[in-house]
């Protein structure tokens, strides 16, 4: 066939699928009722797909803004009070000197901080140290100016930095002169000599504004500085062969670490998107398997609506073959129906899809990895367009394959000869699949109960706290930093309300606290520990009131006051694991501890209820507390510093409480940034993802259920019109009408028990790839299985029970005279 043959058969065929979609679209809108219902049901699973796939993209498929973004790898030590991987300078400096598997390598230090820009108009921003060859081994070019050079990256060296591109906007008005201007960083004159491409983020994620040099060395004082380290593997070489070569490398880390902490090391090596996505991998994978079962039963339910249609024009099917069309081109037409269906629920699909991507933005944890730049972009309408495509054809073959093959013409009546045992697959399908999401989500709404339900060990109602950081300039002295503090205690004792305040670096839970090896306490007149117990202890400074402020249970001895915090006084407060971790049944109070030497003995004072730290669904670990001192102390860190948290405990409206807060933080300085929050709110931000995954869970069940139930009423109205005749008949030899109710409930029960039982199956099958967003609960769990089980069924009968009435009131007489 020539050339001209074949673009006369496209054309031919294109005219063909023109005159069938036409001819769809003519016979869709002479049933409005119909199409909309379809419509809407199509919407519903496109756009509860496109609006999870927005996210699953974000997070899995878009390519990083790195060169080479496969062969990047974090790598480093994790331990319990750090999961993310870090390595010490001196161990980082060796590795950076034999790099063994890694192309290049390059650091960063761990936590930025805030910085201010103190010319006119001053601001605070996010600075991070980095190491020279930092955007080199991310392969990310700056897009004005240069990045700071390794002669520049040495202590006391000139003072640089790379701006981002929002600060270059915001502050700098995108003046291609930028780079090169001086501008007062914590009080330093700083040149920028570069800004950073508009699409660059840090590795981890960190916020940071700023980025200035590092300034790495091997001084003995630098020896437990931690930072971030990632590498580029050399071509060719996987993760598994990186960390086999990195073993004996990782034994000298161990040896160079303290012998308390060795124990609590291992090497880790993961690529930057398992970094960043960490464990929201199981629970994004959990709602995108969700919402494409909620698409499959949408698409059994229209293609059982279909069916019915299908099966009612079968007198129009019956004059069309008998005016010639053949069997293909009947189901051709059906499938043109469906295609357009499918593309309209598609197209409502969209715009569901950006309404419900706004609700995921507003229910999801902060923590959710990119969800702010998840958006309905060209990229997902065409998921969107290519899953439209697939639904309509995968809901309208079912009745494109099940065309009569005979249709015997009496009169203008068809025969066909169409079994409704499609029809109930279909639907059993639908119910089995709702099962499971029922079942799922029953397991997550158990696990959440019980997360919330879990004691922390603290009192949060009424309790307002401000997260206070100083600025670098102002209060670059430790007595300048303990005079504010000191002013900004006199201030809060005088609050209107406030039943008790405190001050302390850190609150929890997931404050950000303070540990020690367990093995490196010793207690007076006992022998030491073992080095590798493989246990860590949380501690904080805190003011006296901080106990009272949290509500924390004094279980012996008492808490600290004012004497506690002179400079030679030497108290300690313990929680109860503590306390029988170092004491037993013994009683600890009077009992003395060492710290590191040259420091003396502390004598504990009292004993505390345990405080989950880490959230409710890890067990309270060892802690202890030390008094927040008004004085300098030599070679201590922590009880003093830039960055506090100031508390108070009102009996006053909280919304109040915090606005007199902020006041008395303002009356110290006015200057000081406050980021003020209800402690009630914080506790609530630690079940914020078990709740987002139970949430989002439960409404694609709920709706799967709905569009089940729809198709249950379906079904059970088809077999009670296909049934007239027989149930006319069954009547007319005495059947009541309460004996017509039961006979037509006995066929939904058959159907529902048949999707039940399949439904069971599957969700104790897939029940077990939801562990690890359980808490206390076992994946395959009766109650919740049997709750699902129950709620389906009683949905399931409302919905079979109306048409089943309706067979009810048919009357023998009339039926017979039609038949």
């Amino acid at each position: 066939m020539g050339a001209a043959g074949v673009k006369c058969g496209v054309l031919d065929w294109l005219e063909i699928a023109w005159q069938d979609v036409r001819y769809a679209t003519r016979g869709l809108v002479r049933q409005p009722a119909f199409s909309l219902t379809i419509i809407v049901a199509a919407a519903l699973g496109i756009g509860a797909t496109t609006a999870v796939f927005s996210l699953v993209d974000r997070v899995f498929l878009r390519p990083l803004p790195y060169a080479n973004q496969e062969r990047l790898v974090s790598v480093g030590m994790t331990a319990p009070l750090d999961t993310n991987e870090f390595l010490f300078t001196p161990a980082y400096l060796a590795l950076r000197k034999a790099p063994g598997p890694f192309e290049a390598i390059t650091s960063f230090q761990a936590g930025a901080f805030s910085c201010d820009i103190s010319e006119q108009n001053p601001i605070r921003e996010r600075c991070l140290r980095v190491e020279s060859n930092f955007l080199d081994t991310l392969g990310v070019l700056p897009v004005g100016g240069r990045m700071f050079s390794r002669a520049e990256d040495v202590p006391n060296g000139p003072r640089v930095a790379v701006i981002s591109y929002g600060l270059w906007r915001s502050r700098f008005a995108s003046d291609p002169a930028a780079a090169g201007r001086v501008i007062s960083l914590d009080g330093v004159p700083t040149t920028i000599i570069g800004v950073l491409p508009e699409d660059f983020e840090i590795p981890t994620l960190a916020p940071a504004d700023i980025l200035i040099p590092q300034q790495l060395s091997d001084a003995p004082e630098r020896a437990m500085t931690a930072v971030r380290a990632f590498a580029r593997m050399s071509p060719g070489v996987s993760t598994p062969q990186a960390r086999a070569a990195l073993a004996p490398y990782f034994e000298y880390v161990l040896v160079t670490v303290p012998a308390p902490l060795r124990k609590e090391m291992t090497l880790t090596i993961r690529s930057v998107r398992d970094r960043q996505i960490g464990d929201a991998r199981i629970a994004t994978y959990a709602l995108f398997a969700s919402v494409i079962a909620l698409l499959l039963i949408a698409c059994a339910n229209i293609a059982n609506m279909l069916l019915a249609r299908a099966i009612a024009r079968r007198n129009e099917f019956a004059t069309r073959a008998a005016l010639g069309a053949s069997r293909t081109r009947l189901a051709r037409q059906a499938l043109a129906e469906s295609m357009v269906l499918g593309i309209l629920g598609g197209a409502a699909g969209c715009a569901l899809a950006y309404a419900l991507l706004r609700v995921f933005v507003a229910l999801a944890p902060s923590s959710f990895p990119r969800l702010a730049q998840a958006s309905v972009d060209l990229r997902v309408l065409g998921f969107a367009f290519g899953v439209s495509l697939a639904a309509g054809l995968l809901f309208g073959l079912v009745p494109a394959l099940r065309m009569p093959r005979d249709i015997a013409m009496s009169g203008w009546k068809a025969t066909p000869r169409i079994r409704g045992g499609l029809r109930t697959a279909l639907l059993t399908a639908q119910i089995a699949i709702s099962l499971v999401l029922l079942n799922g989500a029953a397991l997550l709404l158990r696990s959440l109960q019980n997360i919330e339900n879990v004691p922390l060990g603290i009192q949060t109602d009424r309790v307002v706290v401000a997260h206070i950081e100083l600025g670098r300039v102002r209060y670059a002295q430790e007595g300048a930093q303990l005079a504010f503090f000191d002013q900004l205690e006199q201030r809060l004792g005088v609050l209107r309300g406030a039943n008790a305040f405190a001050v302390t670096d850190s609150v929890p839970p997931a404050g950000g606290m303070h540990g020690r090896p367990l093995a490196s306490i010793e207690v007076e007149g006992q022998a030491r520990r073992a080095q590798n117990t493989g246990e860590m202890v949380g501690f904080r400074y805190v003011t006296p009131g901080y106990f009272s402020a949290l509500g924390i249970r004094l279980l012996r001895g008492r808490t600290f006051d004012e004497h506690d915090r002179a400079p030679g006084a030497d108290s300690i407060v313990i929680s109860e694991t503590l306390s029988r971790r170092l004491f037993g049944n013994d009683d600890p109070l009077n009992r003395h501890l060492l710290r590191e030497p040259p420091a003396p003995w502390l004598t504990v004072i009292g004993v505390v209820a345990d405080v989950k730290n880490n959230g409710p669904q890890d067990s309270a670990a060892p802690e202890y507390y030390l008094p927040r001192k008004s004085s300098p102390i030599p070679g201590v860190q922590g009880q003093a510093g830039r960055a506090a948290t100031a508390m108070i405990r009102s009996s006053v409206d909280p919304a109040l409480a915090a606005s007199e807060l902020r006041d008395a933080i303002s009356a110290v300085d006015s200057t000081v940034p406050i980021e003020i929050e209800t402690m009630k709110h914080r506790v609530e931000g630690v079940t914020q993802r078990p709740r987002f995954d139970a949430i989002l869970l439960i409404a694609f069940a709920v709706t799967g259920t709905l569009l089940a139930a729809i198709g249950l009423f379906g079904v059970t109205s088809f077999f009670v019109e296909q049934g007239t005749r027989e149930i006319g008949v069954r009547v007319a030899l005495g059947a009541t009408p309460r004996e017509i109710l039961q006979w037509t409930l006995a066929h939904a029960a058959r159907w529902i028990s048949v999707g039940v039982v399949l439904g069971v199956g599957a969700s104790l099958a897939s029940a077990r790839y939801l562990r690890s967003l359980l808490f206390q609960v076992a994946p395959a769990d009766m109650r919740a299985l049997l709750f699902a089980v129950f709620l389906l069924c009683v949905v399931a009968l409302i919905a079979a029970t109306i048409p089943a009435r309706r067979a009810m009131r048919v009357d023998p007489i009339v039926t017979l005279r039609h038949e």
